[in-house]
């Protein structure tokens, strides 16, 4: 195990018991880090499509912020655009597993406000709107 795997103990779940867990809110919020975000993108992406990833993120992410009592932390337009960034990179990918795909995409973990910064010319980080409503990226698209 690599040392920074050792701060992410989501992987000690399955995928399919990762994605059951965050459905259904069981899933430890310590759990959720940013390496957990992608990854729930990444499953939801390999299962069911970019469309259909979105919507299920989406859903289900407003849930389990609610849930927690955490509402205020949801962001509509990091949400669609972080599964957006994980569908460009799966597609120049060969990684079979979660795993091998973010040590083959570091910059995904390392740089990711960067890489959101090349699509947009204002904070979608803190900005009130991009938190209530998906925005198009007026830089680069997606």
């Amino acid at each position: 195990m690599l040392l920074h795997e050792k701060m992410e103990k989501h992987y000690a779940l399955s995928d399919r018991e990762f994605e059951k867990q965050f459905a259904q809110c069981d899933l430890d919020p310590s759990l959720f880090s940013h390496t957990a975000h992608l990854r729930l993108a990444w499953i939801h992406l390999k299962r069911y499509g970019p469309e259909q990833a979105e919507k299920n993120i989406t859903d289900q992410l407003k849930r389990y912020v609610a849930f927690f009592g955490q509402k205020d932390k949801y962001n509509a337009t990091l949400t669609i655009a972080a599964v957006k960034m994980v569908y460009h990179f799966m597609c120049k990918s060969t990684s079979k597993t979660f795993r091998d795909f973010i040590l083959e995409f570091p910059k995904l973990k390392s740089d990711f406000k960067k890489r959101i910064a090349r699509h947009y010319t204002m904070d979608i980080f803190n900005s009130e709107e991009a938190k209530r409503h998906y925005l198009e990226p007026d830089i680069l698209p997606f």
